[in-house]
């Protein structure tokens, strides 16, 4: 045995290739696993189906090749062998006992006859012509193939063979002494022909099972997806559909019953935080109330007028947190007129001495909670005519979405700041937000009701030089 012995160096540049080719066959793996994932469908009923059907598909080929290559090519070369052994003793009869007639020529009648009636072959001696050359062998044909196969193992002459087409009857034409025998044979002597119809049982059966495949699966995933529509109802405030329960397999109806208990956990919480925060703005109010009388009954103005102040300060806070608190989750959705609202909000710019402009593209109406929304685009709008003196406003409706995009010359707030402002209660120094009367829950409610409605806000760098504000909202 021959002994290669390697040098450290030569071991390590070996150990190399073998390492960097591990890591290309698994760049390789990866790629093609990324491939084969973004190919395949990514809805659970086209992957259910192709469960379904890759195995059907799988057995069915695996079945189909063993029968056409054990079956239909056994069968079909022991039905090759039988015709040519009948037309090898067919040219030993007809080379061993020749007749002749009182003329001389050659009789073969009996030998037809024979042939016809106890071999079923038709048969012709003819003139020894050339055969035809031969013709163009087909792609896929068991018959062809065997039976020239037999007919050069037990003949052994030279012979022209036509089994193309469709035609029930095949053709043989063997050179013999000084004649060609020509044969003419039905197909299904030498062919398994029955194994058609075992393919069209095959593939119909196959189309039945899958015909009852999608209809369960259909059954199965429409609860699937009506859960995914409530979901989705519930995530952006409006109302779950009305024919909603829980449906399909024992573990899509657990699914189903813990999104029911969930909603229902939520709607009992909402509805406790804001009978208690109305309760609590009940007795707060009571409280002003008494204040202000009490202010009417003073004496000294300058007192009034502080206090007054005071109070309409506490008023505005306590509202503010009401809004906040509350988030109009109990407003029903219905039409919300933009063209309606920026005409509004041109008015105010007016007499706060401030540009606007306002552009639409789609239709004007949405469809959300109206006051909810008006108080989200009021409190992003009026944040510009506070701190900016020209405010641009272009909304685009349209492919069940409404992006609306706000900007402004103003100061703008540091990048590194902008996410803080969505706090409730903040209130940053220099910022925009900072307001004598304000509570620090502007952006705060706004963000809150754009995703009530299932979209959001964010904030980015205008071309005006202060902020953007953009607003996303499935509409």
């Amino acid at each position: 045995m021959a002994r290669y012995d390697l040098s450290w160096g030569e071991r390590d540049d070996l150990l190399a290739r073998v390492v960097r080719g591990l890591h290309t066959v698994r760049r390789l793996w990866r790629r093609l696993a990324r491939g084969v994932s973004r190919a395949l469908p990514k809805r659970l009923y086209a992957r259910s189906l192709i469960i379904v059907i890759a195995p059907m598909i799988l057995l069915q080929s695996v079945i189909a090749f063993v029968f056409m290559e054990r079956h239909w090519q056994t069968v079909t070369q022991r039905l090759s062998q039988a015709v040519t052994r009948d037309i090898a003793a067919v040219i030993d009869v007809i080379e061993t006992y020749e007749e002749t007639t009182e003329d001389g020529e050659e009789d073969y009648s009996e030998i037809i006859r024979i042939a016809q009636e106890r071999l079923a072959l038709q048969i012709s001696i003819e003139p020894p012509d050339p055969l035809p050359p031969p013709g163009p062998k087909p792609f896929f044909s068991i018959l062809d193939r065997t039976l020239s196969e037999e007919i050069t193992r037990q003949i052994g002459r030279p012979f022209w063979l036509d089994t193309v087409g469709n035609s029930n009857i095949i053709e043989i034409r063997i050179q013999l002494d000084g004649k060609v025998l020509r044969i003419f044979a039905r197909r299904s002597q030498a062919y398994a022909s029955n194994t058609h119809i075992f393919l069209l049982w095959m593939v119909g059966t196959s189309l039945v099972l899958l015909a009852i495949a999608v209809a369960f699966l259909r059954n199965q995933i429409r609860p699937i997806l009506q859960l995914a529509e409530a979901a989705d109802s519930f995530g952006k405030g409006r109302p779950t559909p009305s024919n909603f329960k829980p449906r399909g397999a024992e573990e899509i109806r657990r699914a189903g019953s813990a999104f029911v208990l969930m909603r229902e956990r939520i709607e009992r919480q909402i509805e406790q935080r804001t009978a208690m925060l109305t309760g609590v703005s009940h007795d707060l109010r009571t409280i002003l109330t008494r204040f202000k009388l009490q202010l009417a009954l003073a004496r000294s103005k300058a007192d009034i007028k502080a206090l007054d102040q005071d109070i309409e300060d506490m008023r505005s806070m306590l509202e503010g947190y009401l809004s906040f608190a509350r988030g109009d989750a109990a407003e029903d959705h219905g039409a919300f007129d933009l063209a309606s609202f920026f005409d509004k909000m041109r008015e105010e710019a007016r007499l706060m001495g401030c540009e606007f402009e306002a552009s639409l593209s789609g239709k004007r109406e949405v469809l959300v909670r109206p006051n909810a929304f008006s108080r989200l685009l009021t409190n992003v709008i009026s944040n510009g005519f506070r701190y900016a003196s020209t405010v641009s406003v272009d909304a685009v409706h349209g492919r069940g979405s409404l992006v609306i995009t706000v900007d402004d010359d103003g100061p703008g707030i540091p990048p590194e700041k902008r996410e803080d402002v969505f706090k409730p209660f903040v209130r940053l120094d220099a910022a925009r937000n900072q307001d004598e009367s304000g509570t620090g829950l502007g952006l705060s409610i706004a963000r809150d009701i754009a995703r009530g409605h299932g979209g959001d806000i964010m904030l980015e760098d205008s071309p005006l030089g202060g902020l953007r504000v953009v607003i996303r909202v499935p509409a």
